[in-house]
């Protein structure tokens, strides 16, 4: 059973989003505010975190940049504040994914359920032989069975959103993907998701394999290159 940590201060709307969820079958911890999140947390962590912003002792921001120094869970942000500097801060501070309130359980659901598939795709895939689950740009090297990402034979340390937006660029580099082919392939959103999330994902993906080595097509969408290219905005 999939053991979710929902951290949520309003009383109310914990109760329900635990009652909902453990109707679709999943396990629920709660916690009503941040410090007691992060306890819970360090005690048995989940396997996935549902996190407010806006929490006591230790805001949902903080919160995630105290998993993010123990562990790669997948973390969904949930607030009622849609501000692009709210939902920035949340995905730099290390969130998969975020959703703002009033929500929809089925929809919060379908986020889950993406995050989590994300973090499990590859476990356990068996390649017919090691050289046919490598993927080769240039000096980054995508090893689509275990998952596993360097850059110059040096192992990166990506999340599991950071490493499946690497590995819709590597199998098809040189091409230009759009945000909403991103969406739908990485965040599987169906509709017309926020791009704000596939932006903040790429900033950090590009500090860790090179800022030059996705480049962006204006007006179009990303691609990456084996080597980038003078110049690149």
């Amino acid at each position: 059973m999939t053991d979710v940590l929902l951290v949520e201060d309003d009383p109310l709307l914990r109760e329900a989003t635990q009652l909902s969820l453990e109707r679709y079958g999943y396990q629920v911890r709660t916690a009503s505010d941040g410090l007691a999140g992060l306890a819970q947390f360090l005690d048995r962590a989940p396997d996935v975190a549902v996190l407010d912003v806006m929490l006591p002792h230790l805001d949902g921001v903080s919160l995630v940049r105290r998993i993010r120094e123990v562990s790669r869970v997948p973390v969904l942000m949930i607030s009622a504040r849609t501000d692009p500097v709210d939902v920035v801060l949340g995905l730099e501070a290390g969130a998969d994914d975020y959703l703002t309130k009033p929500y929809d359980v089925p929809v919060l659901v379908a986020r889950i359920r993406s995050a989590l598939r994300r973090a499990t795709d590859f476990a356990g895939t068996e390649p017919n032989a090691a050289e046919e689950s490598l993927l080769r740009i240039g000096d980054l090297t995508v090893d689509t069975a275990s998952m596993e990402i360097r850059r110059a034979g040096q192992l990166l340390d990506l999340t599991p959103t950071e490493r499946r937006l690497m590995l819709e660029f590597a199998s098809e580099p040189g091409v230009v993907l759009s945000r909403a082919a991103l969406l739908e392939r990485v965040w599987d959103y169906a509709w017309d998701g926020d791009s704000r999330v596939v932006d903040v994902h790429l900033q950090r993906l590009r500090r860790k394999i090179g800022r030059d080595r996705i480049e962006t097509v204006r007006g179009f969408g990303y691609k990456l290159v084996a080597t980038p290219p003078p110049n690149n905005p």
